[in-house]
């Protein structure tokens, strides 16, 4: 690991830890609170550490960066004393992970989709679906996919440069504040995605540019990136305003791809007989058969 990643990962670290202790009350941590001139909203390093059942000097150095060689019970108190959530304790781990050269996990850059993935998203032709990596890269749609992420697709944003990315997309056009009905909570998620990506792959140069140019290129994501706030990416419910059918509510599935790390296959599935499934049936009778693959960024 380069100099300048190792200085990296131990700011990403510390920030990580800091934002976490911060977010804590003592109330809320069951310690008892003496006199009223605390000079920190949440926990101290060494309330951090009587909850952890360690050393103050120990967890300041966990928090200044140094995780690498953290066991995994070290790891478990840690996490348990900051009430980390699965996502955050996650991302806990893989820092730690980061932290030590011998686990480091490989990184993954590839936007290639197997024949096999492409057949079967022209088979799901009565829902939307697509194949997106960590990067929010959508490197296949089948073709109703395409219709209902239309915007996207037809961004100038991706007109002389792909693949489509919708963290771009988000943060870059102003069309995505009509697309997307929450787009405050969807801002919020792509950013949570993002940074636990960063835990899992801290040496993807891609990742690390897009991450670079958001930052700099939207005040809106640089606020949000600086919570360190992360989050997985499942199931839910997207609120769309699509151009030609108005307004959908679409349940979503988020689905990891075990033979092609990094992938994931997402899809719509809308109530049998809903107002969604009849936009949907009606953009899919506008709408031509076949897969769109995006260009790569291998």
């Amino acid at each position: 690991m380069a100099m300048s990643d190792k200085k990296g990962l131990a700011a990403e670290i510390r920030e990580f830890l800091g934002t976490r202790r911060a977010r804590i009350t003592p109330e809320q941590a069951g310690l008892p609170v003496w006199g009223g001139n605390r000079r920190v909203a949440g926990l101290r390093r060494e309330e951090v550490a009587l909850l952890a059942g360690m050393s103050v000097d120990y967890y300041v150095r966990l928090e200044r960066g140094n995780l690498g060689g953290a066991s995994d019970s070290v790891l478990e108190a840690l996490a348990h004393a900051l009430q980390l959530n699965e996502a955050e304790r996650t991302h806990l781990y893989d820092l730690a992970r980061a932290s030590t050269p011998s686990g480091r996990r490989p990184t993954v850059t590839s936007s290639r989709v197997r024949p096999t993935i492409l057949r079967l998203l022209d088979s799901m032709s009565g829902v939307p679906a697509f194949v997106r990596n960590a990067r929010f890269d959508t490197v296949a749609a089948n073709a109703l996919g395409r219709a209902l992420y239309a915007p996207l697709f037809d961004s100038p944003l991706f007109a002389q440069r792909g693949p489509v990315n919708s963290a771009r997309f988000m943060f870059l056009d102003p069309a995505s504040r009509r697309f997307w009905v929450d787009w405050d909570r969807g801002a919020d998620d792509a950013v949570a995605f993002l940074r636990s990506e960063t835990g899992r792959a801290p040496h993807d140069k891609a990742l690390t540019d897009l991450i670079g140019e958001l930052t700099t290129r939207s005040d809106d994501f640089a606020r949000r990136w600086a919570r360190h706030d992360v989050k997985f990416h499942r199931s839910g419910v997207k609120r769309l305003h699509h151009p030609l059918v108005g307004a959908l509510a679409l349940p979503y599935e988020a689905m990891e791809l075990p033979s092609d790390p990094g992938l994931r296959l997402n899809f719509y599935t809308p109530e049998p007989d809903s107002p969604e499934r009849e936009a949907l049936d009606l953009l899919a009778s506008w709408t031509t058969t076949g897969t769109v693959v995006s260009a790569g960024n291998d």
